[in-house]
């Protein structure tokens, strides 16, 4: 019985070792597990971060050319044009172009940067419609809705 005692003891002193190891191998194991998981979505956070800001300095870019040609096309405007005309014909692709850079700045920018980016693309339209009565006013006024926008826009990537 003494024997039997003993082998029963060693049974379960090596079937509580084999417990206690399997269980700390399985919490290793899951824990191992959600720190690869956690790790795994920082690097794809930081990726997907690095693809929007990517997208939007890409935007920034198109509306900058696109308003920097439609100021163009502004200081170009006759004083008399009839449809169907060189200048009306590029004048109205310049605007459109603007127009749609503006609205994919509205989806990607936040209310401010768009709001400043309406403002100044609706000084550029009407100067381009209505006339530019007097140049040395328009510069500095350009200028200043510009340099909002890009502070703004600044402000946004940062």
């Amino acid at each position: 019985m003494a024997a039997m005692a003993g082998e029963l003891m060693t049974l379960l002193t090596s079937l509580g070792g084999v417990a206690l190891g399997g269980g700390l191998s399985y919490l290793v194991q899951n824990n191992t597990l959600r720190m690869s998981a956690r790790t795994e979505q920082r690097k794809q956070d930081v990726a997907r971060a690095e693809s929007r800001r990517a997208e939007r300095l890409t935007h920034l870019e198109r509306f900058i050319v696109a308003s920097a040609d439609a100021e163009r096309i502004a200081f170009e405007r006759p004083a008399t044009w009839a449809p169907g005309e060189a200048w009306p014909t590029a004048a109205e692709g310049v605007m459109n172009r603007l127009w749609v850079t503006e609205r994919m700045l509205q989806a990607l920018y936040p209310a401010d940067v768009y709001s400043t980016a309406r403002v100044y693309h609706q000084r550029i339209n009407r100067a381009v419609w209505d006339g530019v009565p007097d140049l040395d006013d328009l510069y500095p006024e350009l200028d200043e809705l510009r340099d909002a926008f890009l502070a703004a826009a600044r402000s946004a990537l940062d």
